[in-house]
């Protein structure tokens, strides 16, 4: 039916009308609706129409994790985990997996990084799963088709760098190269130019750092330089997407350790450490913050079960979700999607 066009959104409706419709639709029928005519596949896949149900308050927030998936039965298990991604719904407590990246159907490249934007998901970077050679890859995933999409690489090889999106352009900083020099060069992606830009280089190098959004400004938390491996650093270092520069803020991260997934929202110049909100999660916490409450997992010591669990606000309790077996696995990563 694609050849289909109407000169009219709902043949007999008020355009007003017609719209409205359309917006109200839940985002799983978007990949059928768009197949109804031409008009209708360019309005649910613009951006313009993201917007527009944003607005109007029919949009989805869902947690996404890159999540180590259920061991296969085999003679002879291997020891690495594979990773695929996990959508969960904080409303209806329902789980799903997204179907994996065509070139990596066996398990996403490990330590790969994930963000959202304009209700795509980016992926990007990483360990190839097979020899762990570090990869540039970038991938899209457009939730209305359902599909993967291939896009401009990565300008250089980086591991373990910060990340952030905003309004369809994605940032990374810092990192290591392939040599484990830790790096303080920073690059922006723009999605529907699928081009990448550099842009100034922070002051200091930051590896194993971790990136969070908060308004208009992209925070690179932490990290360490190539002379002093492991030894966090308690500043951060802030870019503002209107004037495009950078600055520093000291104490924004007082933990003793490795931010990587663990970093909450901020409180003035203060980040919170999901690691340290409760001993359920003080092992491999991953916090992702959908607005109104948070998902957070982890586990209460190195080896126990991997916990999953729902915080109202940023101080609240944590309340236990029972999950499925089979999205029970660790989670590497994570990021909130508003489809």
């Amino acid at each position: 039916m694609d050849h289909r066009e109407f000169t009219e959104l709902i043949p007999g409706l008020p355009e007003e009308i017609a719209l409205d419709c359309l917006t109200r639709l839940h985002y799983s029928a978007h990949r059928v609706s768009s197949r109804v005519c031409k008009r209708w596949r360019h309005l649910l896949q613009s951006k313009d129409f993201y917007y527009h149900r944003k607005q109007t308050g029919f949009t989805y927030k869902a947690a996404c994790f890159v999540q180590a998936l259920p061991v296969l039965s085999e003679p002879k298990p291997t020891a690495q985990p594979r990773y695929g991604i996990s959508l969960f719904d904080p409303v209806s407590l329902d789980w799903n997996r997204i179907d994996p990246v065509p070139k990596y159907p066996d398990g996403l490249p490990l330590f790969c990084q994930v963000v959202s934007t304009e209700g795509k998901l980016v992926l990007m970077g990483g360990w190839d799963p097979s020899t762990w050679d570090p990869v540039r890859d970038v991938f899209v995933y457009e939730f209305t088709t359902q599909k993967w999409t291939q896009c401009a690489d990565m300008p250089s090889t980086r591991s373990f760098f910060a990340i952030g999106a905003v309004e369809g352009r994605v940032v990374v900083a810092g990192g290591h190269d392939e040599s484990k020099n830790a790096l303080s060069s920073s690059w922006v992606y723009d999605i529907k130019k699928n081009e990448w830009s550099e842009l100034a280089r922070m002051s200091e190098e930051r590896d194993e750092c971790e990136g969070v959004v908060v308004g208009s400004e992209f925070w690179v938390v932490s990290g360490y330089g190539t002379e002093t491996q492991g030894a966090f650093k308690n500043s951060a270092e802030v870019y503002e997407f209107g004037s495009g520069g950078w600055r520093v803020v000291e104490d924004a991260w007082r933990v003793s350790r490795c931010p990587r997934s663990c970093v909450g929202g901020k409180n003035g110049n203060t980040l919170k450490c999901w690691s340290e909100a409760d001993t359920a999660v003080q092992v491999g916490a991953c916090g992702v913050d959908l607005g109104e409450r948070t998902v957070v997992t982890g586990s209460a010591y190195q080896g126990a079960p991997h916990g999953f669990y729902l915080v109202e606000g940023q101080n609240g309790k944590l309340t236990k979700i029972n999950v499925p077996d089979e999205y029970s696995g660790f989670v590497q990563s994570g990021c909130c999607v508003e489809i």
